[in-house]
């Protein structure tokens, strides 16, 4: 009850201050007026003046000015209601200048377009899209300016506001040079892998540059970036890409905005597919359980086609299959082996192989007076031996029997390795290798002294 009383007493209070303010505002003003009207014209109103002063007709008068009050206020808050706003966000401006002449720096590309208006205009303005941002800079010189940018409405009821309206800009004399024209060939790996890039040539070798002089200071190189993914079907011959376009980079291989005459080039790409077919050489890695050798290593291809760039093609022998046998103490299968790719290898004509390995007891033998050879000396120096024993060695050779009964000691290298080396006397030591992987090789003789002089 008490909460119904205080709610009652609140929309009475509310009613009373309503009355108070048409009483003060309207009804006072009007008879201060009329009465002001009845003493300016004497008695000569006083019949109008009687019915002008009744209390009703003041009430009366004043309810139509609250009427009309209402209308023009209801029809001020429809359209302030109705009012909205939209933005068009990044709006190229359109710049007008003399662009043979000068280069336009500090100019954004694009602003944002707050549209105001009815909901009906601004649905219109978007939906025609016409409207343009403008800078006009045709009669300004070099130097540095503050420039208004402009917005071409389709809609004149609707109002706009850019962001930024006002910038500064700089405007420079345009310069040009000539620069040395490089490639680049990008994308190289969405070519097929058996095919290559072996020449490009461009119909240009030079570009003319344009732009503000401390701009065209900044340029290091003009690359084309020849794309070969955009060349259709690629095979083997001669295609052209005729739009290759061109990056001009800075020292540090920055991008550099510049105009450059030409815009693209014209590219004559050779594809070639070398191939040749190699050998698999499986290479044990480790050491199998004590007591035991490698008696064979069979892999179920012994050969396979590679492609590629061809000068490393022709210095390619064979390719190494590496498995290990760390602590193996019995025959077993590797399968799924991946066939690595060196260095200039695209693709192999087998992605994997499969390797048997077999194990037998494991015997040794020595073979003596194997000559111990110095390797990678530079060519400006000889080098001798110092003692007998360090010129030739003792190798011993472990392996299975019908593994040793192979062995041929022509085929088992012992050498010394003299890289960055020069004159003086020094002790190395002794490395031997062998052909046959089956076998391990151990010189008896670990280090030997040697002489480096100059020739």
């Amino acid at each position: 009850m008490k909460l119904i009383r205080g709610l009652l007493l609140s929309i009475v209070a509310i009613f009373r201050a309503i009355y108070k303010w048409i009483d003060k505002r309207i009804v006072v003003p009007i008879t201060k007026f009329i009465l002001f009207i009845g003493d300016k014209t004497g008695g000569r109103a006083g019949r109008f003046e009687r019915w002008i002063t009744k209390r009703s007709t003041l009430i009366f008068i004043s309810l139509l000015l609250a009427i009309a009050a209402f209308f023009y206020v209801d029809n001020e808050s429809n359209v302030l209601i109705d009012s909205s706003a939209a933005v068009l966000y990044d709006q190229k401006v359109e710049v007008t200048y003399n662009a043979e002449a000068y280069v336009i720096e500090g100019l954004p590309e694009t602003v944002d377009v707050t549209l105001i208006g009815r909901r009906v205009d601004l649905y219109l303005a978007k939906q025609l899209s016409t409207g343009k941002v403008g800078a006009d800079l045709s009669n300004l010189k070099e130097g540095t300016h503050k420039i208004n940018l402009s917005y071409e409405s389709p809609i004149k009821s609707v109002s706009y506001k850019l962001d930024p309206s006002t910038v500064n800009v700089n405007i420079y004399q345009k310069v040009s040079k000539k620069i040395e024209l490089s490639q680049d060939v990008i994308n190289l790996d969405k070519l097929d892998s058996r095919l290559s890039i072996a020449s490009v040539k461009l119909d240009q070798t030079e570009v003319i540059i344009k732009g503000a002089e401390h701009t065209l200071e900044k340029v290091a190189t003009v690359k084309a970036l020849v794309d070969v993914s955009k060349i259709v079907k690629p095979e083997v011959g001669v295609s052209e890409l005729d739009d290759v376009k061109l990056i001009a980079y800075d020292s540090e291989g920055n991008i550099v905005n510049v105009e450059m005459v030409p815009e693209k080039v014209k590219a004559t790409i050779s594809i070639e597919s070398p191939s040749k077919e190699v050998a698999i050489k499986v290479v044990p890695k480790g050491d199998v359980e004590f007591g035991k050798a490698i008696d064979g290593v069979i892999s179920n291809i012994t050969k396979v086609t590679v492609y590629g760039n061809k000068d490393v093609l022709d210095s390619l022998e064979f390719i190494p299959i590496e498995i290990d046998v760390t602590g193996l103490n019995k025959d077993k299968d590797f399968t799924g082996i991946a066939i690595p790719k060196p260095n200039g290898v695209n693709s192999t004509s087998e992605a994997t192989v499969t390797v048997s390995v077999k194990l037998a007891p494991e015997v040794s033998t020595e073979l003596e007076d194997i000559p111990i050879d110095a390797v990678n000396l530079d060519e400006n120096y000889k080098v001798v031996a110092i003692g007998e024993n360090s010129s030739k060695t003792t190798v011993v050779v472990k392996g299975t029997e019908n593994v040793i009964k192979a062995i041929d000691a022509s085929n088992i290298k012992a050498t010394v390795d003299l890289s960055n080396y020069s004159e003086g006397d020094y002790e190395v030591s002794v490395k031997v290798t062998g052909d046959d992987v089956r076998a391990t090789y151990e010189s008896k003789t670990t280090k030997v002294k040697i002489r480096i002089s100059k020739k």
